[in-house]
C-alpha cells in the first residue's frame, strides 16, 4: 500500500572499509606495513568486524528514528508523538440479523441483547448488540449483530448464511442475516500503519478538502482499496468506496458515512452522501495457445492461466474508474507461460474516474462471464 524506504545507511558498515581505514592509520603510526598473515592483520580484521557490529546498530538504532523506515512498537511510537495518530486496533465484523417466531403474538416477544447466531459451520459466532421486541401481531425483528472475533474472520457471510440461533427463546422458529458481513479489519501491518500516518497530514483541515475526507473514509477499515471524493453541486460531497475487490457494502458505506459526516470533520455548509458507483459489466473470453518447446504439462499451464485470469480479475476490480484493458491481461498469461493469447473480450474500454468535467458518479468495471479456452500447441 505505501512505498516505505528501505533502511537508510547513516554510517558504513562495510567491513572491508572499515578494515583498510584501521590499516592505513596503523601503518601510518608504527611505520611499517602490516603483512597479509600477520598478527597484526588478524588482530585488525576482529577490530573490523566487532567496529561493523556497532555500526549496523547505530544504523538500525537511527533507522528505528524515522518513520518510513521504524517497525513494531517503534512505528507506533512515532505515529502517536510526531502524528498523534496510535495504530488502529482491529475491528469487529457487524451484519443485520433478522429472527423470526413461530407465529404472531398478543404481547412483544424479547430477543434479548447479547443473544448469539452462528454459521453452520459454527464458528465464528455474533451476538445482537441491543434488546429488540417482535411487535404485537408480527412475526419478526430485525437487529444488529457483531462478531465476537475481531478482524476479517467474519467479513463476506452472504445474505442467509449465519442461520443458527445458539440461544434459543420463546417462540423462535427460525433467524438469518439480511445483509453481508462486513467491517471487521485486522490491526494493520506496517506499511498500512504508515499510509495512514502520512494521510494524516490532511486531518486538521476543516475546509472540506478532498484527501481530508479520504483520510477519514480510508480510517473506517482497512479492507477498503480505493475512494473517490467530487462535488457535482457546490455543497455536495459524494464519496465512493470499493473494498475487497467489490463496492462498499451498505454496512461499510453507513460507517463511512458516520464517519465523513461527523461535525469535527464535515464543514457546516457540506452535505455528504455515500454513494455507489457506476458498474460495466465486461466479459473474458480468451483462447491461449502454449508452445511445443515449453517445459509445462497442458494441465500445468491450465492452471497458471486459470490463475493469471484470476490476477486480472483483481487488478481491474482494485480501483475505481480503472480502464478495461485487455493487455494486462495478455500480459499475464503469457508470464504465466502462453506463447500466444487471442482476446475476443474484453476489449479496451475507458472508465471515468469521477474527476472530469461534468462531475459524475466513476465508473467500476466488473466481470460477467469468463470463457477461457486452450487452443493447443504452435511451434516457436
Amino acid at each position: 500500500m505505501s512505498e516505505r524506504n528501505p533502511g537508510y545507511r547513516f554510517v558504513s558498515a562495510d567491513t572491508n572499509e572499515i578494515l583498510q581505514e584501521l590499516t592505513n592509520a596503523y601503518e601510518d603510526i608504527v611505520k611499517t606495513t602490516v603483512r597479509p598473515a600477520s598478527v597484526e592483520k588478524l588482530f585488525l580484521t576482529w577490530v573490523a568486524s566487532a567496529i561493523a557490529s556497532l555500526r549496523n546498530l547505530i544504523n538500525q538504532v537511527g533507522n528505528q528514528n524515522i518513520p518510513s523506515r521504524a517497525t513494531g512498537a517503534n512505528l507506533d511510537a512515532l505515529g502517536e508523538t510526531i502524528y498523534n495518530v496510535p495504530r488502529p486496533a482491529a475491528t469487529v465484523a457487524t451484519v443485520r440479523m433478522r429472527f423470526y417466531i413461530s407465529e404472531a403474538q398478543d404481547a412483544p416477544v424479547l430477543i434479548s441483547a447479547g443473544t448469539r447466531v452462528n454459521p453452520e459451520s459454527g464458528n465464528p459466532i455474533f451476538t445482537t448488540v441491543e434488546d429488540v421486541y417482535v411487535a404485537a401481531g408480527a412475526t419478526f425483528a430485525e437487529v444488529d449483530a457483531k462478531c465476537q472475533e475481531a478482524g476479517t474472520i467474519g467479513n463476506g457471510y452472504e445474505v442467509g448464511q449465519i442461520n443458527t440461533c445458539v440461544d434459543l427463546f420463546t417462540y423462535y422458529d427460525h433467524c438469518q442475516n439480511i445483509t453481508t458481513s462486513d467491517g471487521g479489519a485486522d490491526i494493520p501491518d506496517d506499511d498500512e500503519y504508515y499510509t495512514l500516518l502520512v494521510a494524516s497530514n490532511n486531518i486538521f483541515s476543516t475546509a472540506g478538502a478532498i484527501r481530508t475526507y479520504i483520510y477519514h473514509a480510508q480510517e473506517v477499515s482497512q479492507e477498503i482499496q480505493d475512494i473517490v471524493v467530487n462535488s457535482p453541486n457546490p455543497g455536495d460531497v459524494y464519496i465512493y468506496a470499493i473494498a475487497n475487490n467489490a463496492p462498499a457494502s451498505s454496512g461499510m458505506k453507513a460507517l463511512i458515512l458516520a464517519a465523513c459526516n461527523e461535525e469535527s470533520v464535515r464543514p457546516l455548509t457540506d452535505h455528504v452522501v455515500v454513494a455507489d458507483p457506476q458498474t460495466v459489466t465486461y466479459n473474458i473470453d480468451v483462447t491461449y495457445y502454449q508452445s511445443t518447446e515449453s517445459t509445462k504439462s497442458a494441465t500445468e499451464l491450465a492452471a497458471d492461466i486459470s490463475n493469471a485470469v484470476d490476477t486480472f480479475k483483481e487488478w481491474q476490480a482494485a480501483k475505481l474508474g480503472r480502464d478495461i484493458n485487455p493487455s494486462k491481461l495478455i500480459q499475464l498469461m503469457v508470464q504465466a507461460g502462453a506463447k500466444r493469447v487471442v482476446v475476443t473480450s474484453p476489449t479496451y474500454t475507458h472508465l471515468s474516474d469521477g474527476r472530469g468535467t461534468p462531475v459524475t458518479a466513476p465508473q467500476y468495471a466488473v466481470v460477467g462471464t469468463v470463457t477461457v479456452t486452450n487452443g493447443g500447441y504452435e511451434d516457436e
